[in-house]
């Protein structure tokens, strides 16, 4: 009993810490000009400047085009991805052939190299194709998910073969399995890695920086820093706003798809 109540007394309270910056920067973009730069802390606004906020935060900087360029920078990744990673994640499961252990190796060995390390052979790639400063040079060097073919297998390996081999009988297509028995069973893992994807790339701020010039193809991240002038000063009300309208779509997205997220990374570690 003791330990139950330390263990959850111990998470409430990591909980709070991990959600006390997004409580700050919620209520920040709420508080007028005079109280978050007033000496005096307090973590309530005292008068309420959400109207003037949300509204600069729209005026100030083009922030629907930047909404719209994350959602198509991130759903442009997330759908080939899939389509790439669907299939190889099958064959890896459910097929044999030679090479396929030196494969997912590979593959795996894949998941330790980290994106800053190979950001300049991409970046040389990128203008070598003149491709630099477009919606392609976003979304072209994250089409191939080692992670997404590692954690779809997975998830396919908890599928039984002899439900393959009785579609087999039934005298269905290599292509029919995998689209009408194998697909609707692995929604949990493609929610979940779907889930990761959005997230990672919505957030990222590392690559458009590097390959992103134009302020009309700003990601959402990087048209959240055009909100900090150094020379005209900084609105941090309005950028703590536009900072709140950025996150909510992933926060609404995990609300909504938390059961089949969790399920599938459950299931995921089965086998």
């Amino acid at each position: 009993m003791f330990f139950s109540i330390l263990r959850h007394s111990i998470l409430g309270f990591l909980s709070l810490a991990f959600l006390f910056p997004f409580a700050w920067m919620i209520l920040t973009s709420f508080k007028p000009e005079n109280e978050i730069f007033s000496l005096h802390l307090s973590f309530f606004p005292e008068n309420i400047a959400l109207i003037k906020n949300y509204t600069q935060a729209f005026q100030q900087n083009p922030l629907m085009r930047f909404l719209l360029n994350g959602i198509i920078v991130t759903l442009g990744i997330l759908i080939i991805q899939i389509l790439i990673a669907y299939p190889c994640a099958y064959s890896l499961s459910k097929h044999n052939f030679k090479g396929k252990k030196l494969l997912l190796t590979t593959i795996i060995c894949c998941l330790l190299i980290p994106m800053h390390v190979i950001c300049v052979p991409l970046y040389m790639l990128m203008h070598s194709l003149n491709l630099l400063d477009s919606y392609t040079s976003l979304i072209l060097p994250f089409s191939i998910s080692v992670f997404g073919i590692f954690l779809i297998r997975q998830f396919i390996n908890t599928i039984p073969n002899d439900l393959i081999y009785a579609a087999k009988i039934d005298g269905l297509s290599e292509f029919s399995i995998v689209w009408k028995i194998i697909f609707p069973l692995t929604t949990p893992a493609l929610i979940s890695f779907s889930i990761f994807s959005i997230v990672a790339h919505w957030n990222d701020y590392f690559w458009p920086l590097i390959v992103i010039s134009t302020p009309e193809l700003f990601t959402p991240t990087l048209g959240v820093a055009t909100f900090k002038n150094n020379e005209a000063g900084s609105s941090y009300g309005a950028l703590m706003a536009a900072a709140t309208i950025v996150v909510i779509p992933l926060i609404i997205l995990f609300l909504l798809l938390q059961k089949k997220f969790m399920q599938g990374i459950i299931t995921t570690g089965i086998k």
